[in-house]
């Protein structure tokens, strides 16, 4: 096997495409979308998301110590490039892309109530990586549309179609391969 050596970089792949909610009341709601995003510890449940200094829900996730993790659909692609791509100093972005503002069960932040999955997090921790902070949160509540639920009541991937982004495009996930720990099970004997 040939190997080509690329620049140290961020190759990791893919990433969930998710919107980012923040703001403690309705003039200052806003939306950044983000991949660098990610599950860091079970127990307490804790997540992280990496955002430039520069970028306008920076300070409100700051200052506030509170956002949602909205996770996106395929039906969301377009809202979630275009949340990305805008300014909310600019822009109200729930406005331009028709996404709905609803409360959060536990934090101010609101969620985007057109997300399959939302997840609400209080900051415990910001660290200074290099061009981005790391946002190291608690999970205090996560909800679930039941429109994406299966027959057993577990999320249904199928259903939601989930949006992931690698390396500056974005892409839905394919055919469900196994379940963790399929490769080591033991095989069920037929009864005679």
């Amino acid at each position: 096997m040939v190997k080509t050596y690329w620049k140290p970089g961020t190759i990791i792949y893919p990433l969930p495409a998710v919107m980012v909610s923040c703001g403690e009341k309705e003039e200052e709601y806003n939306i950044i979308t983000i991949a660098w995003t990610g599950t860091i510890n079970s127990d307490p449940p804790m997540c992280s998301i990496s955002v430039r200094p520069g970028r306008h829900s920076y300070e409100i996730i700051k200052r506030t110590g509170e956002f949602v993790i909205n996770l996106t659909t395929e039906k969301l692609a377009r809202a979630t490039d275009w949340c990305g791509c805008r300014s909310g100093r600019k822009y109200n972005k729930w406005k331009e892309m028709n996404l709905t503002p609803a409360p959060a069960k536990l934090v101010k932040a609101p969620i985007v109530e057109e997300s399959p999955v939302n997840i609400e997090c209080k900051v415990k921790n910001i660290v200074e990586l290099g061009t981005h902070h790391m946002f190291i949160a608690e999970v205090v509540s996560v909800s679930v549309d039941d429109a994406f639920l299966n027959d057993k009541n577990a999320f249904s991937f199928s259903k939601a179609k989930p949006l992931v982004y690698s390396h500056g495009h974005y892409f839905g996930l394919g055919k469900k391969i196994g379940k963790f720990g399929w490769s080591v099970e033991k095989k069920k004997k037929k009864k005679k």
